[in-house]
């Protein structure tokens, strides 16, 4: 992982980032208390399917907003909607990334670097 300087000054949304992840950190370490691993019960094929009925569902809700995320978060006021929907679908990636860095790639090797600044952009494989 790069090292960042001492003193590092975030823009506004990574700010606003890294506090969701500090919440979803909290959020996992809370539903572990009730659920242990049960994500990862059925192994990779059961991980992935928890994923795509998240994601199924978080389709479905935004469909129904012309695919506009934002409206479609705007307009569900249920508790168990489209926001809750993101945040499941993104603590459920963690965990099933965090499974990989500890058991499969170990923790001993060095992560791989994610960020391609010649292209300003993110790696995906």
């Amino acid at each position: 992982m790069t090292e960042l300087p001492e003193k590092i000054y975030l823009s506004k949304i990574i700010q606003k980032v890294s506090d969701v992840a500090e919440s979803d950190v909290e959020g996992l370490h809370t539903a572990e208390k009730s659920y242990g691993d049960s994500w990862k019960k059925r192994g990779g094929v059961g991980a992935f399917m928890m994923l795509a009925r998240k994601w199924d569902r978080l389709e479905k809700q935004v469909n129904e907003c012309g695919f506009d995320i934002f409206a479609a978060i705007l307009t569900d006021s249920r508790q168990e909607g489209v926001l809750d929907d993101i945040r499941d679908l993104r603590r459920y990636l963690l965990l099933v990334e965090a499974e990989y860095v500890t058991e499969m790639r170990g923790l001993d090797e060095p992560e791989p670097e994610l960020f391609r600044e010649d292209r300003c952009e993110w790696k995906t494989r």
